[in-house]
């Protein structure tokens, strides 16, 4: 995903650096080091014909500046979040959102839809650095029954592309439930205008052209932000100058909050890495939650992974950020807050 090692040593890249060509064997850090693009993603036909990269590359559906707003609200009468916890993630995330109104309420016949992961570290599922496969697995399977034409599932790890994809089992898990998986190498990037501060940023093109975005991270800690969850997963659309996001850390988590609006963020909370994040590694870190979150509010979700680090909300900063851009409520309970066990 979306997570730089803050004990990592960076070097920020000069403006004018131009993307590189990236092989499998680039890491994120080394793209870093050398001012490179991110990209990656993939796309599978569910119902329909495969929509490829060249249809991202020749049709923008907009110019220098915005990332469409992806957003959908709950029907009428549906919770604003909802927890679902038991042993099966799968049944979580299908219990989950139902809950919510029904996936099909959020994702259209024909649609194309991305679904955002955190696929960082090296790590295995036991280790819960990355979001859960079942969690992933269960997601796109959601998507495709909803009768979407494409799911796309890519992100851009620290460590090693294809070994990450590989160790941490979402690429298996996501190709077996019918998404098309690509290492961060083969789409083209679109300029958006990210904040006043960071101006504009290459970002991947499906994050644009993609008709619904489904953000699907792992609630974890992390040693500089405190918490990791919806908000920080956004990271992983670009590497551009990614050494400037973490001069002024949660300033930069809520302008990509501002940025990219998501349909519905699925907060993952199988098993929680509760210190040493974000790379983590000593499953003794490691508590078992068995939960799957669901809400349209990314900062009420957010908050409640916050409550179950065992963090203060006053303690993230950059919570308080994105409430004053008004993305979200703080007060998790006050969005219609629902737990079920399934």
């Amino acid at each position: 995903m979306t997570d730089v090692d803050p004990a990592a040593p960076m070097t920020l890249a000069g403006p004018s650096a131009a993307p590189r060509p990236a092989g499998e064997g680039f890491t994120r850090r080394r793209w870093l080091l050398t001012g490179g693009v991110v990209l990656g993603a993939g796309a599978v036909a569910a119902g329909g014909g495969l929509v490829g990269l060249d249809r991202w590359r020749r049709f923008g559906r907009t110019a220098d500046g915005q990332v469409p707003d992806h957003r959908v609200a709950p029907p009428p009468g549906a919770p604003g979040l909802v927890v679902a916890r038991g042993k099966d993630p799968a049944a979580n995330v299908r219990a989950a959102l139902d809950r919510i109104g029904g996936i099909r309420h959020f994702v259209k016949r024909g649609e194309v839809v991305l679904v955002k992961p955190n696929i960082a570290w090296e790590r295995t599922p036991a280790q819960a650095a990355n979001t859960d496969p079942t969690v992933l697995a269960a997601v796109i399977l959601a998507c495709r029954d909803a009768g979407a034409r494409e799911v796309i599932v890519s992100d851009c790890p620290v460590n090693d592309a294809r070994r990450t994809f590989a160790m941490s089992g979402l690429r298996e898990a996501a190709e077996r439930a019918g998404a098309r998986v690509l290492l961060p190498t083969e789409a083209g990037t679109q300029s958006v205008r990210v904040s006043a501060s960071l101006g504009n940023w290459p970002v991947f093109k499906p994050l644009v052209e993609a008709d619904k975005i489904l953000n699907v991270p792992v609630a974890k800690h992390h040693g500089s932000s405190r918490v990791t969850a919806g908000m920080k997963n956004w990271f992983g659309v670009t590497l551009h100058e990614r050494a400037r996001f973490h001069a002024a850390l949660d300033q930069t988590i809520a302008d990509l909050a501002a940025l990219v609006r998501p349909t519905l963020t699925i907060v993952d909370a199988t098993r929680v890495l509760m210190r040493n994040g974000p790379r983590g590694g000593n499953v003794a870190d490691v508590r078992e939650h068995g939960a799957v979150a669901v809400s349209a509010d990314p900062v009420a979700i957010d908050a409640w992974a916050t409550e179950l680090l065992g963090a203060r909300q006053d303690e993230v900063e950059y919570l308080a950020l994105a409430v004053a851009r008004g993305l979200g409520k703080l007060d998790f309970r006050a969005v219609g807050f629902t737990e079920i066990t399934t």
